[in-house]
């Protein structure tokens, strides 16, 4: 696989500023998948503990939309700096 991502990467260092582009894809597509795998845990967990304490699920479900939210604007965050770095080519 190594092979694969050699030529990208020559192509991307003779251009002088072709890292900063393949930094920020990676950086936002790190974000992305970190901030699904993270809120599929959640969701997850939420319907476990809904099963499990089913009187309780009223604020096991508020909980786990807060912290949905909280995950979604780290990832957003992420993303913006990502494209931001962008804009510096």
């Amino acid at each position: 696989m190594i092979h694969s991502i050699l030529p990208l990467l020559q192509a991307a260092t003779d251009s002088g500023r072709g890292l900063v582009g393949v930094g920020a894809g990676l950086g936002a597509g790190l974000a992305v998948i970190g901030a699904g795998m993270g809120i599929g845990r959640i969701g997850g967990q939420a319907v476990e503990g809904m099963a499990r304490q089913p009187e309780a699920a009223g604020k096991i479900q508020t909980a786990a939309l807060i912290f949905a939210a909280l995950i979604e604007g780290a990832a957003l965050f992420g993303v913006v700096i990502a494209y931001q770095m962008m804009g510096k080519i």
